[in-house]
């Protein structure tokens, strides 16, 4: 069986999407459909802004989501999936794709929720933090004990935890992490606390927006990042996308869930090869490979 993942902030770098512009009429129409939406030439930055651009949280997630769906719209009849999944945003790269979403009001959902997140960042001085060769267990245990907001964010492989909250708590964690044996424990340079409390604020403002529009029955099961488990029932798909923000992703259960479910091979589809270096580690010796043109 196969599995279509999608990639989540991070993945985008400059030129992204050029190459499905020029190959593909299709593309350029949903392209063209986003500039209109967004209000602005999110192309223009996507195919010629610099890395520093492409950061802005109001580009980053539109940008990564319009890889993923075009490619995945492109792809025609050779995009055949029997589940989806999505990294944080790529989950609504996913809805789109297994035709929960519409392409329109996938792509309001996401900028809505870029700007809601900017808007929770800058309410708190927040940040996140890896934890390399950690058990999990020990890593939710240190954040229990360390005062202030921090708590695990995304479970992205077995031995990789990334965690989130408030500066100073992260990085006594961070402290507490490195004492106890982790391998690293490296804050990251993101705008805030994706994935806590800290972002209760998006949350309410995402929840009004996403109860609005209109899910239809998907094409094949998503597995969720806060259940992990197959849904299809659009009620719950709408409740699991709100509680996400501030929930912690948790890949690495999902990814195990599809493979148990009969998953096989899994296709990433969107920019970089993120996911399919943290499938290989969650199931050694499953397929994994990026979604092509022509493939």
């Amino acid at each position: 069986m196969k599995a279509y993942i999608f990639p989540g902030q991070g993945a985008q770098f400059s030129g992204m999407g050029k190459d499905l512009y020029e190959a593909s009429a299709e593309a350029q129409e949903l392209f063209e459909e986003a500039n209109a939406i967004l209000g602005f030439s999110i192309t223009d930055v996507m195919f010629e802004g610099s890395a520093d651009d492409l950061k802005q949280t109001r580009v980053t997630q539109p940008a990564i989501f319009l890889h993923s769906v075009v490619l995945s719209k492109v792809l025609g009849k050779a995009f055949r999936p029997d589940m989806v999944a999505g990294h944080s945003l790529g989950e609504f790269s996913a809805l789109v794709a297994n035709g929960t979403l519409s392409f329109a009001d996938g792509l309001r959902l996401v900028s809505q929720r870029a700007q809601a997140m900017q808007k929770a960042c800058e309410l708190t001085p927040s940040t996140m933090a890896a934890v390399l060769a950690l058990e999990d267990s020990v890593v939710e245990a240190l954040c229990a004990a360390t005062p202030g907001i921090v708590v695990p964010a995304n479970y992205n492989c077995p031995g990789q935890l990334v965690i989130s909250g408030e500066v100073e708590a992260v990085n006594l964690a961070c402290e507490k992490m490195k004492e106890a044996g982790a391998r690293r424990a490296l804050v990251l340079p993101v705008g805030g606390a994706f994935h806590s409390p800290l972002m209760e604020p998006a949350r309410e403002e995402l929840a009004a927006a996403i109860e609005a529009t209109p899910f239809s029955k998907p094409a094949c099961p998503i597995y969720q990042n806060v259940t992990t488990t197959a849904v299809t029932d659009t009620g719950a798909i709408k409740k699991n996308l709100i509680a996400q923000l501030t929930a912690p992703v948790k890949w690495t259960q999902s990814v195990q869930h599809m493979a148990a479910d009969g998953a096989t091979s899994f296709i990433e589809v969107g920019p970089g090869k993120v996911l399919q270096g943290l499938v290989a580690k969650i199931v050694p010796g499953a397929g994994v490979s990026s979604a092509q043109l022509g493939a």
